[in-house]
């Protein structure tokens, strides 16, 4: 089954997840390859299986086709799979969920998840703003579906879902309430101070803004909107192939305010070990 027939008939199996991100309708058919609401606003899917959702324009300077590929590169590796495996120690184990994966980006995040949850049945959706990230995505032959969508004004019917995945990506919590049910369990990744502090050691001096990184106003605002949060830390140190440090240089927002002078003097001393230090914020839906 080509990939647009598969997107097809996901629509057509879980058109109560979605709602026109024009009128905010429910839609009511898929026609074909159109996904059609009740006023009659249609959206086609892509080749590739995937819906584009944003009726707004969206512009990234940091969106490459090279960017998502050393993500995939690095995190095809298994620099993110004890985030991962973190996860889906926190899920519920015996029930099938309907999950949304927030900035899902390339895919792997949400692909990982589903293979470590092989004995249920889950119905994953995974969001990004970038259509080259969505469009790498589909590359995994899985049952996930994902479409390019604003996490602040998701494309979604209210209590929707009974999880949302969310790994470094920012947060519109009114939102996130909307979308799961009540109930329903949010898993999101922050960073902490630790997190790549190898790679800001190369890249920035003492001095500099980017030197470190304090989460307390992530965190603050996660506990004003879920004041009842668990907080996991997880830690861990990473090897690769010095190789593959290139990749990782150019995966992270972290070589973005570097010059390029120290990002080639770094590129000339590869690290081969990277920490890895984030914590999984879990807290139920209670609207």
């Amino acid at each position: 089954m080509k990939k647009i027939e598969k997107g097809a008939q996901f629509l057509r199996e879980h058109l109560e997840l979605f709602k026109c991100p024009v009128c905010d309708s429910p839609f009511t058919k898929v026609e074909r390859f159109q996904l059609v609401c009740q006023a009659n606003h249609s959206f086609d899917l892509s080749k590739k299986g995937t819906l584009f959702l944003i009726t707004h324009k969206i512009k990234s300077e940091y969106d490459s086709d090279s960017m998502w590929q050393a993500r995939r590169r690095m995190l095809t590796l298994g620099l993110f799979d004890s985030i991962v495996d973190a996860i889906v120690a926190a899920m519920p184990a015996e029930k099938d969920l309907n999950i949304l994966d927030i900035g899902s980006g390339e895919g792997t995040p949400p692909a990982k998840l589903r293979e470590k949850r092989p004995t249920r049945q889950d119905t994953m959706v995974g969001i990004d703003i970038s259509k080259n990230a969505v469009n790498l995505a589909t590359s995994y032959p899985n049952e996930n579906f994902f479409c390019v969508a604003d996490l602040a004004a998701l494309p979604f019917a209210e209590n929707s879902f009974d999880a949302l995945t969310d790994i470094f990506s920012p947060a519109a919590y009114h939102e996130f309430k909307r979308v799961l049910r009540p109930g329903g369990m949010i898993y999101k990744i922050i960073p902490n101070s630790g997190y790549l502090k190898e790679l800001r050691q190369l890249l920035y001096p003492q001095e500099s803004v980017h030197a470190s990184y304090d989460n307390s106003a992530v965190l603050n605002l996660f506990a004003k909107n879920f004041p009842n949060y668990h907080q996991q830390e997880i830690q861990y140190q990473f090897n690769f192939p010095a190789e593959d440090f290139a990749s990782l240089l150019e995966m992270t927002p972290l070589n973005w305010g570097a010059s390029t002078e120290i990002k080639q003097a770094a590129l000339a001393r590869p690290l081969e070990q990277i920490s890895v230090d984030v914590s999984l914020l879990t807290a139920v839906n209670d609207k």
